[in-house]
């Protein structure tokens, strides 16, 4: 039976009623057969069964994940999507930047403590491996959430564009320099709710809070409720002055929390419309019908008795603009007016190749490049010379002082839109410009004064963003375009903040032995040099030509095996 993916707020009322607590989760990544569009393929799974479960936690709770990598043929990991990792930044989940990828037949244990309630989700930070299905929600329950009154039932509402093909072999044809167009990976469709589809029993009277969550790859999705407006409360994770919105674009990662009631003079079953928006820039005017093939049409339904025959149409995508919302509690522009800040981060973005001519995405002329160490382990290792660039190689690092307040500006010299997410931070959004306004000038003028905070944003195409934080949570932190394929391509940076707040971090056991299972050195600069830490000699300047993703060596052939046990129904699950 396929679930409605609504969640009686009596079921959550424990959650909220006690003091924090520990929550611990045993989890075993498994490869699973699965079928969400009808068309079935291997996909990394839990406990063997895909949807990977859901993670619910309460503010102040502790989150522990006992990970055990069961995959035999790739490395793994897990990354929580907008939870800030305050005082925990080795927890962050990423490979080679705040731990070592975690090799087949190993545990790894993540715990951390979650600081602020919303709607989050997780998923695998290594080598392109989430778009094969490891991924799910997180749920933090707020005991002084300010719109817990004001609905009856909660709604869970994932979206995510999907392929039938696995991620390494569509990086690999990705990578190879015929791809002069520098083009990604296309959906083959799009799933709702991880396959199960959704359909709301709609109770006149009630209000239902739906916790919307973006598991794409690259397209983002545009959403419209039939004639019911869409009450926005939150924007990933962060709470929002209620507005009232027709309709609402979610770029990859992000998350919208908002409310759909239903009123006295509904009497029917009422469809809702998500297309998924895989456009360059969904604000060309001359884009037709055609340059939406992916639709999902849903329902509330108030009498099952009647077919689900009605559809939503909408002859013209005209999204709320999300860097107009207004934060809930009014917060001012960090620094208190337009100039005042400490630190200015610069990037401007372009497609670029390597020396080998392999097509890559640069931040100021830089492609990003693993290192042999991760950046987290060199920060602590490295001394005072953790504060020099220099020491963490070519992974675009920016150095930034505890307390500064530091202003990200994005330059988008690429014609697509393109959503880019920063670790251990909600920033403010001072300014996003349509598309075609160009670089930033270089003028800290006009800038919204209380600005809406979230940890992912679209940045307009040939446009900019001005975004700000205060670095008040030491860590090495990526900043990355969520789009999975282009992260792959390079267009990422990492924050260094608090480097001297760094030093002599020291990392769980566990941790350290993923590492030396895998042969990665734990302390020393980016080439794992323990004596001179600004030598660069070993750091690694250009991409390897053959891309292996999270490919572990040694496996093919139980890949093989396992893969034609899944395909003959041996073990295999479908849904």
């Amino acid at each position: 039976m396929k679930s409605s993916g609504v969640l009686s707020l009596a079921a959550l009322s424990f959650a909220t009623a006690v003091k924090a607590a520990t929550v611990t989760y045993d989890w075993t990544a498994t490869w699973v057969w699965a079928a969400p569009d009808g068309v079935g393929r291997p996909v990394v799974g839990i406990n063997n069964a895909w949807p990977c479960p859901q993670i619910d936690a309460t503010v102040g709770d502790t989150v522990i994940i006992n990970f055990t990598n069961n995959l035999g043929n790739q490395t793994s990991g897990l990354h929580f999507h907008g939870i800030n990792q305050v005082q925990t930044p080795e927890m962050d989940g990423p490979s080679g930047v705040t731990q070592c990828p975690v090799p087949p037949g190993s545990t790894l244990q993540y715990k951390f403590v979650v600081d602020v309630g919303g709607t989050f989700w997780y998923h695998s930070h290594n080598m392109g491996q989430y778009p094969d299905g490891l991924r799910g929600v997180f749920l933090v329950h707020d005991p002084n959430d300010p719109y817990a009154g004001s609905y009856d039932e909660e709604v869970i509402l994932t979206v995510s564009d999907w392929y039938h093909n696995e991620s390494l072999t569509m990086v690999r044809n990705m990578l190879q320099p015929s791809n002069t167009r520098f083009a990604p990976p296309i959906p083959d469709g799009m799933i709702i709710n991880e396959g199960a589809g959704l359909n709301v029993n709609f109770t006149k009277g009630r209000k239902y809070r739906f916790r919307m969550i973006s598991f794409a790859a690259l397209a983002s999705a545009m959403i419209h409720f039939d004639s019911h407006d869409i009450n926005i409360i939150m924007n990933d994770a962060d709470y929002l002055q209620k507005e009232v919105k027709y309709q609402l674009r979610i770029a990859t990662a992000q998350r919208y929390d908002f409310i759909i009631e239903c009123i006295d003079r509904d009497n029917d079953n009422y469809p809702f419309l998500i297309s998924l928006d895989i456009n360059r820039d969904w604000t060309n005017p001359d884009l037709g019908p055609l340059q939406w093939p992916h639709n999902y049409t849903g329902y509330l339904t108030m009498d099952y008795n009647k077919p689900n025959t009605k559809k939503d149409v909408v002859h013209k995508w005209k999204p709320a603009d999300d860097s107009h919302f207004k934060p809930y509690d009014n917060e001012a522009i960090l620094g208190g007016n337009d100039t005042n800040y400490d630190t200015l981060i610069k990037m401007d973005f372009a497609f670029c190749t390597d020396a080998n001519g392999y097509p890559r995405a640069c931040f100021n002329n830089l492609t990003y490049i693993d290192q042999k160490v991760p950046a987290l382990y060199s920060a602590a290792t490295t001394g005072d010379d953790n504060s020099n660039p220099i020491v963490y190689g070519q992974i675009n690092p920016f150095i930034v002082n505890y307390g500064d307040v530091v202003q990200i500006v994005v330059n988008n010299q690429d014609a697509a839109t393109h959503p880019f997410h920063l670790h251990g931070h909600h920033f403010q959004v001072l300014d996003r410009p349509k598309t075609g306004t160009g670089d930033w000038s270089g003028r800290d003028t006009n800038y919204n004064q209380k600005p809406p905070r979230r940890d992912t944003v679209t940045v307009m195409a040939h446009s900019h963003a001005v975004l700000r934080f205060k670095a008040t949570n030491p860590g090495t932190w990526l900043f990355h375009c969520h789009i999975e394929w282009h992260v792959e391509m390079g267009l990422t940076a990492t924050i260094i903040e608090a480097p001297d707040r760094l030093r002599n971090l020291t990392f769980p056991q566990d941790h350290l032995d993923a590492c030396n299972k895998m042969g990665i050195p734990v302390s020393g600069n980016a080439a794992g040099n323990t004596q001179d830490y600004l030598d660069t000699t070993g750091m690694v300047t250009v991409p390897p030509t053959i891309y292996n993703g999270a490919m572990y060596a040694g496996s093919s052939s139980k890949k093989r095996g396992l893969m034609g046990r899944l395909a003959s129904g041996m073990g295999s699950f479908f849904f």
